[in-house]
């Protein structure tokens, strides 16, 4: 995962939703798209983007894939944030 495809996958609103709705459950891209008034192929274009990006996996059941949350990639994103901004006793040395 590089963050050049993460910043670029959270960049877009609708895949920013899509993830809010992958915090709470996986889902299939029918349960995803019922969300939104949008073809399935731009769901599957979306959904493309956050598995590249690694943000979001799948796994097959039957006839359905699910996708879910990929929560180690966000937590490694939260992460390098957090390291960039510095915590409050490094501005008091300053």
């Amino acid at each position: 995962m590089g963050f050049a495809e993460t910043f670029k996958a959270l960049s877009d609103p609708v895949r920013r939703d899509i993830l809010g709705l992958l915090k709470k459950e996986r889902l299939s891209a029918g349960e995803i798209g019922s969300h939104f008034d949008m073809t399935g192929a731009t769901i599957s274009y979306h959904l493309g983007i956050l598995k590249k990006a690694g943000l979001v996996f799948e796994s097959r059941e039957k006839n359905f894939i699910y996708y879910q949350l990929n929560t180690s990639v966000v937590e490694e994103v939260m992460l390098w944030l957090s390291e960039l901004k510095g915590d409050d006793s490094d501005a008091e040395k300053e």
